[in-house]
């Protein structure tokens, strides 16, 4: 289980921005964070993937430290422009996790074929995709990581309607898998579709809203 435990958290000494927030998130089940801009929602998906370290309290995945088990937390931002190197094929961005920690690279092709990427598109660089194109690229290059838990940061609001559902249908799919989402949106309808759990961040804290029906 991925679990924040009473995590406080900031990017300035004395300045938190989000305040002993619990949630847990067990693999199979999506859970869905909203709220408004700056309530601390993108804080909470960095501090629980381990790229920004609590300040107090804890992040543990499966019990060890996000350190201890790199790639067991992948992350999907809201940008793929801002979060791909423009100089990068398709390909080498899909790849290059594994190459930074020098371990098999991953089936492209299953990979492409599974995000709905066609495999002339992997030899393009990202001034040649659409946003959706792009933003398909970057939710390969997370499952390439074959992580235990995805964070999807706003992940889906820079796409159109069709590509959005075509990303949450396979998020949602892959979570049958035993694969635990933490999906953060401002989409409040693609939320109750896709959560069995939703939560609401205001000015840095955390309220559970729901569980669902499903």
């Amino acid at each position: 289980m991925l679990i924040a435990d009473s995590v406080t958290a900031g990017y300035r000494a004395g300045r938190s921005v989000i305040h002993e927030v619990d949630l847990r998130v067990a693999p199979g089940e999506i859970v869905g964070i909203t709220g408004d801009s700056g309530s601390g929602k993108s804080t909470l998906a960095r501090t629980m993937s381990g790229l920004l370290r609590p300040t107090a309290g804890a992040v543990t995945v499966d019990g060890q430290a996000p350190r201890k088990v790199r790639g067991a937390v992948a992350m999907v931002f809201q940008s793929p422009r801002a979060a791909t190197n423009p100089h990068f094929t398709v390909a080498r961005i899909i790849t290059e996790p594994a190459r930074i920690r020098r371990t098999p690279l991953p089936d492209l092709a299953a990979l492409a074929t599974a995000v709905g990427l066609t495999p002339d598109l992997l030899d393009r660089r990202p001034h040649a995709l659409s946003d959706g194109q792009l933003q398909r690229a970057c939710l390969a290059r997370a499952l390439a990581q074959q992580p235990r838990y995805l964070i999807l940061d706003e992940a889906t609001a820079m796409l159109d309607a069709a590509t959005t559902a075509g990303i949450i249908g396979l998020v949602t799919a892959r979570a049958t898998d035993d694969l635990g989402v933490l999906l953060i949106s401002h989409d409040e309808a693609l939320l109750d579709v896709a959560c069995t759990r939703i939560a609401t961040m205001h000015e840095g804290t955390l309220t559970p809203r729901r569980a669902s029906a499903q």
